[in-house]
């Protein structure tokens, strides 16, 4: 069994580093949990503020618990099912309802996003949704221009359609699609740093450069099972070099966006003590690397192993986290 991460408490400055909260019996770290995590919340709040702040508290325990209660089924069921769903579309296995299905394609995506967005919810407040909307427009900003111009990916069109688009150019979802793989970076980046993330430049170094190794892994997938198509294709799986300088570039103005718009030591704290926050990029790893090995894309399989490995530096994913995450009963068998 892994060791368990610390859970820390509050802390006023940014680059404070966490305490560990030990079991008076064993001595050991307690196993994150986003309701301990949230409890202490409302302990250190006055009265009056958690009267008013009761509702929100008891819906986000309850979508805490609903998605507890079905990690398997959301982190690795899904993204399985999606695998295979996508490449049968591909293969022309799937008959036309629902071979590219934009709406079961949507809905997946929403449901495998589920964990990352319940996680951070406490920690949305008015600075970040103002920072989050920037980089909402960015988003689609970047890759109008991307479509119409060819810069800065590389000349490319979209295969099929993911849900409405944008003039018939842009999915209308594409903030779900982009944004989320950016916060999964940084987060892992967060936990993954350990001492050094309160140091500025390693921690966005490391976060754009996981940025990119995510597309380094979902591109090549993407243009296999057609999602989209350069022209001409390039050397790396039908991707060309251009495709990452341009991801440089939005990973890195993505990157500052998501840094500025959160309290850090606070997003901290919660992605510590709350055992499903990275959930999203398990599902990620599971869908287009089981894609990419069924493609013979040897090369982003193997980075989407080095993410495997990097969600094993988090100390929250073993044997025990699986039997745990079992829905009741489960485990038991």
């Amino acid at each position: 069994m892994a060791r368990e991460p610390d859970r820390p408490p509050s802390s006023s400055g940014p680059d404070r580093e966490p305490e560990t909260d030990s079991s008076p019996e064993t001595g050991t770290a307690s196993r994150p949990n986003c309701s301990r995590e949230e409890s202490a919340g409302e302990d250190r709040d006055g009265g009056g503020e958690r009267d008013a702040d009761g509702t929100r508290a008891a819906v986000q325990r309850r979508l805490e618990a609903l998605v507890r209660e079905n990690r398997v089924t959301i982190a690795v069921v899904f993204p399985i099912v999606g695998a295979v769903t996508l490449v049968g579309s591909a293969e022309g296995v799937l008959p036309d309802p629902l071979a590219y299905n934009p709406l079961l394609i949507l809905f997946g995506t929403l449901v495998m996003r589920s964990p990352l967005v319940v996680a951070l919810l406490p920690r949305v407040d008015r600075r970040a949704v103002a920072f989050l909307g920037v980089l909402t427009a960015y988003t689609y900003a970047i890759e109008l221009v991307g479509v119409q111009t060819g810069w800065p990916y590389g000349a490319f069109e979209y295969g099929i359609r993911l849900g409405p688009m944008i003039g018939g150019d842009v999915p209308l979802a594409l903030p779900l699609f982009f944004v989320p793989l950016v916060l999964n970076a940084y987060l892992l980046t967060l936990l993954a740093l350990r001492e050094r993330v309160g140091r500025a430049a390693p921690r966005l170094l490391a976060a754009i450069a996981a940025v990119v190794a995510v597309d380094l892994v979902l591109d090549p997938a993407a243009v296999a099972i057609g999602f989209w198509t350069y022209v001409p294709p390039g050397s790396y799986y039908g991707v060309p070099a251009s495709n990452y300088w341009g991801w440089l570039l939005s990973g890195t103005v993505a990157v500052v966006l998501v840094d500025l718009a959160f309290d850090r030591a606070a997003l901290l704290e919660r992605v510590r003590a709350c055992e499903f926050a990275l959930d999203d990029l398990v599902s990620f790893v599971l869908l287009w690397g089981a894609i990419n090995v069924l493609y013979g894309n040897w090369i982003p399989a193997g980075v989407a192993g080095l993410f495997c490995l990097g969600l094993l530096r988090t100390d929250r994913y073993d044997l025990a986290t699986v039997r745990t995450a079992l829905p009741t009963g489960w485990s038991r068998r």
